[in-house]
């Protein structure tokens, strides 16, 4: 039997975060079983099941190695202090348990594609909703076509206190549109929070560089909070420019394509390939 897979969160205080956190996690415990590795997901903080409580139960049902695998698309500080730490707790705790260390999710090209499925649904919900005018008139003048051309993408990460981190999302900017946006105007990028430019700022830099419509697409995992924040932000910059057609698409979420990239990151950590 394979060693299980404990996905670890950085927990908040939202619960459809959770529950989506809750449903990928089902995803890949139906997926694993057919090779009789078990999954388990757990949380830092804030959020149930705690860490803690879930390695216990892992241990309890007679596994002392397991892969941790961080639910995290960069290398951010809470993944490079907190993770570990933690794990060390479980240890002192466990005395016989022993631990492989996954790596991040992003940057990867199945990432890169999942975004871009979400920037296509974004733009395909604008095209419908051109196509049925809501009671218009006989006079109505027609809706002003913009052009993919016309159309700008801010990229949003959630923002952290660590360069390397910020600078990571501003690369995976890039090799986003080289590789699945290039018709469009540009890419930006942008942050909810801790780090310039926000969100309003992303937006605005691509209103003074031309755009007529802006795509927001969160480079995030799941729903929750910070997503919330994301679409509220590019809603309230909406409201007060009036001639910017701003739209927002959804998060990766719970699917299949996420699973993928999850389960090899799983078996590389198993077969101790260096990264």
């Amino acid at each position: 039997m394979k060693p299980p897979l404990l996905l670890i969160g950085q927990g908040s205080h939202d619960d459809s975060g959770s529950a989506e956190f809750g449903r990928f996690v089902h995803r890949l415990r139906c997926r694993l079983d057919q090779t009789a590795a078990d999954v388990s997901g757990g949380y830092i903080a804030r959020s149930r099941p705690r860490l803690s409580d879930s390695v216990a139960s892992l241990v309890a049902r007679g596994h002392h190695r397991m892969v941790v695998q961080p639910m995290s698309l960069t290398g951010d500080v809470w993944l490079g202090a907190d993770i570990p730490a933690a794990m060390v707790r479980e240890q002192e705790r466990h005395p016989m348990l022993t631990c492989d260390h996954g790596r991040p999710l992003g940057s990867d090209p199945r990432i890169l594609a999942l975004l871009a499925e979400r920037l296509a649904d974004a733009a395909a919900e604008v095209a419908s909703l051109r196509l049925v005018p809501v009671a218009a008139g006989p006079f109505d003048d027609e809706p002003e076509r913009i052009e993919i051309g016309e159309t700008a993408v801010v990229l949003v990460g959630d923002g952290s206190t660590s360069p390397e981190t910020n600078a990571d999302v501003h690369r995976v900017s890039r090799l986003f549109w080289e590789t699945h946006a290039h018709e469009y105007m540009t890419v930006e990028t942008a942050f909810v929070s801790l780090t310039p430019p926000g969100v309003p700022g992303g937006i605005e830099r691509c209103r003074r560089l031309g755009a007529k419509r802006v795509i927001v697409v969160p480079y995030l995992l799941f729903a929750g909070s910070l997503l919330d924040r994301v679409w509220a932000q590019s809603m309230a910059y909406s409201a007060g420019h009036p001639g910017l057609d701003v739209r927002c698409a959804d998060v990766i979420g719970d699917c299949e394509g996420l699973a993928d990239v999850v389960i090899d990151r799983y078996e590389e950590a198993l077969s101790g390939i260096a990264w």
